[in-house]
């Protein structure tokens, strides 16, 4: 089924997750789609393996822990983010180097304060190689750290490549 993309989430500076300028990090980009959730895109390189050719668990379980936390940014206008409380992961298959890798997230449950989520690492194939589950609280992003949007470059970056929709 192809879903619309309502609209990209910004990238920052140097996180390890969405930083551009990061040389080590995952370069992900996100995507907050029309059915409500949301979509990170990255391809694991040499410098993130565990064993030969795959993934490090660690780090597929970071994007994952960011993408179900980035949620509620979409209900939010951008002004909250989720800080991990609890997470749960299931492995399924390992992920290859290399290769566009897609992470589905989406919020389950939400009060004034915390917000559970879940989400799923998918394969080029379309299969599931992580399954994960967590609780967040809601925080104001300029609360969390020393944030100034244009020193760590929080913006939306958008790209020639950038889709109009996922296939999901």
């Amino acid at each position: 089924m192809k879903i619309k993309i309502k609209k990209k989430q910004p990238n920052s500076k140097m996180s390890f997750v969405c930083g551009l300028r990061n040389s080590i990090g995952l370069h992900s980009s996100f995507y907050e789609l029309n059915n409500g959730e949301l979509v990170a895109v990255f391809s694991p390189k040499k410098g993130h393996q565990g064993y030969p050719g795959r993934l490090h668990g660690g780090l597929a379980i970071t994007i994952l822990d960011e993408t179900i936390g980035r949620a509620i940014m979409m209900e939010s206008a951008k002004k909250y983010v989720g800080v991990t409380i609890e997470f749960s992961s299931r492995f399924r298959k390992p992920i290859p180097l290399d290769t566009e890798v897609r992470v589905i997230a989406r919020i389950t449950r939400k009060s004034s304060r915390v917000f559970e989520g879940t989400g799923e690492v998918i394969l080029e194939d379309g299969t599931i190689a992580i399954e994960g589950k967590g609780k967040y609280m809601k925080f104001e992003i300029s609360k969390i750290a020393d944030f100034k949007k244009h020193e760590q470059e929080w913006e939306i970056v958008n790209s020639p490549d950038d889709p109009d929709y996922f296939d999901i």
